[in-house]
């Protein structure tokens, strides 16, 4: 049965609490987690759990460090994550992004020495409800992704965030991987035993194929955004390269093509990009927001092809979600929540979600 979301985000935090996270770290990346579940973002929520606890048990994530600056302008920060979990660090940087932005005009932070940090979509929205634009990158843990005509895996999901504040309180919101999915929806289907649809991923051979397993256990890959050279994959991998040379050459990274990114003793050395416009440096904020706006509202009543499907622009499916899943609930698949129960009780944290 779904749980409400103050029940679902305090199972989170119970969990994280249990790890022997701080209290403040814990809130944040709760929070981080839980936001992500409920505007339907279940690819990067409860589901990590299981690969975070991974993670901790194999000392590839700390749970009790704090961010720090490493160098600063007006306009840039270089932030070092300590080797934990994403969450923290990445709110931290992208906290300093907005202030400096808000006194400059602009800024950027990134940050090395850090682990996945959740739904990218999260730290845009966060320059967003400041005003501001929003945009952020991060490289990735795992090798799942052939470089277009290759035949070996380079290169992670890299994902991508945009958002720009509107009048109406849900900015424009594009959270995307720039593989065809993110790979933890390829996990969500592995945990209830269902296939993917023909396009996800392909087999060691290059060949489609339906099985969930296929990128993470057989040798088979994850496609680029685009599915195929025909279909232009050229420019997910693009993109993917792109996130790669902003995230990890720009904060001093590992890189994900370099051999000792698998093999580091510890820690993962995954870097993140945050920048932060303020649109104030062109015009009058509210004459932009309200472009903004009216430019969403354009989009929107485009006739559409099906009546019952309306034209809509990125970030309405997650304010959907959201307002359906706060009034009803967020659901876990029961494979998800078996794994969740056993990694609470190892945890010595309550269980809330019966």
């Amino acid at each position: 049965m779904p749980a409400p979301y103050a029940t679902h985000r305090a199972q989170l935090k119970a969990i994280l609490l249990g790890w022997g996270m701080p209290e403040d770290n814990a809130e944040t990346t709760a929070d981080i987690l839980s936001w992500a579940d409920l505007h339907g973002v279940d690819s990067h929520g409860m589901s990590m759990i299981p690969g975070y606890d991974r993670l901790r048990r194999n000392a590839r994530a700390k749970m009790d460090v704090r961010p720090t600056i490493l160098k600063q302008s007006p306009v840039s920060a270089l932030v070092d994550g300590g080797g934990g979990l994403g969450h923290v660090p990445a709110h931290f940087a992208m906290s300093v992004a907005i202030d400096k932005a808000k006194q400059s005009g602009m800024a950027i932070a990134v940050v090395r020495n850090s682990a996945h940090f959740g739904a990218t979509g999260y730290y845009t929205l966060m320059a967003a409800k400041a005003g501001l634009i929003g945009m952020a990158g991060t490289s990735a843990s795992g090798i799942q992704v052939a470089p277009t005509f290759g035949k070996q895996a380079k290169l992670g999901t890299d994902p991508w965030s945009f958002a720009a504040p509107t009048a109406d309180g849900k900015p424009f919101l594009l959270d995307m991987a720039t593989t065809t999915v993110a790979a933890g929806r390829i996990r969500n289907k592995a945990n209830e035993n269902l296939p993917c649809p023909l396009g996800w991923v392909l087999d060691k051979q290059g060949l489609p194929s339906i099985d969930p397993l296929e990128a993470r256990e057989k040798g088979g890959f994850l496609t680029s955004l685009g599915g195929s050279p025909e279909n232009s994959s050229y420019k997910g991998y693009g993109l993917a390269a792109m996130v790669n040379i902003l995230s990890s050459c720009l904060s001093g990274s590992t890189l994900i093509t370099d051999p000792m990114h698998t093999k580091k003793p510890e820690g993962m050395d995954i870097g993140h990009f945050f920048m932060a416009i303020d649109p104030g440096l062109f015009r009058e904020q509210d004459d932009f927001t309200a472009d903004v706006t009216r430019f969403c509202n354009d989009l929107r009543t485009t006739t559409p092809v099906d009546p019952a499907q309306p034209v809509m622009v990125a970030g309405d499916p997650q304010w959907n979600n959201a307002e359906k899943r706060m009034r009803e609930g967020i659901p876990v698949g029961p494979g998800l929540l078996n794994q969740v129960r056993q990694i609470a009780q190892a945890a010595a944290a309550p269980w809330l979600l019966d």
